[in-house]
């Protein structure tokens, strides 16, 4: 199976969102803030604390949101060129080869740890921190699509 396609901003910006939120250090982070955040507001409707503590924790739970939802895949997205170019990728039995106008690279299946599956992308992880995006409109059906999903179920498994 071979698929053409590039990037569209938006939908990037999104699956980068989606891989930070799934992170478990980010979401033990968020629960925390959280949980810190709402003690803090009971406490200060009960008088029990001052404004200025509900205040830091508001502020650290807005500054925590800001960070993972808006500059965190921003930064990212405009670092990385992989997200300017056009690639072909051939999914077979042995490999997945990505091609682009700079030449060809090869990854067996046993190279990938899992992948997980977005609304817009299949993330292909090398590891817990490295991943290829496939975007799922690269396919040319809903039947390429479901073939392309099993094809990686039994090939990589999903996390």
């Amino acid at each position: 199976m071979t698929v053409q396609f590039g990037y569209d901003k938006k939908q990037v910006i999104q699956a980068l969102r989606y891989h930070f939120l799934m992170r478990p250090e980010i979401k033990v982070l968020l629960v925390l803030i959280n949980v810190f955040a709402i003690t803090s507001a009971v406490l200060f409707a009960l008088k029990k604390i001052q404004a200025i503590s509900f205040l830091i924790f508001s502020f650290l739970w807005f500054l925590l949101m800001l960070v993972i939802w808006r500059i965190l895949p921003s930064s990212i997205y405009r670092r990385s060129h992989t997200f300017q170019d056009e690639f072909i990728m051939h999914f077979d039995d042995e490999n997945v080869v990505l091609e682009t106008a700079k030449g060809s690279k090869g990854w067996p299946w046993k190279q990938f740890s899992h992948f997980v599956e977005s609304p817009y992308f299949f993330h292909l992880y090398f590891d817990a921190r490295s991943f290829f995006l496939v975007p799922k409109d690269s396919f040319k059906s809903i039947t390429d699509l479901q073939l392309a999903r099993e094809l990686l179920r039994k090939k990589i498994g999903k996390k």
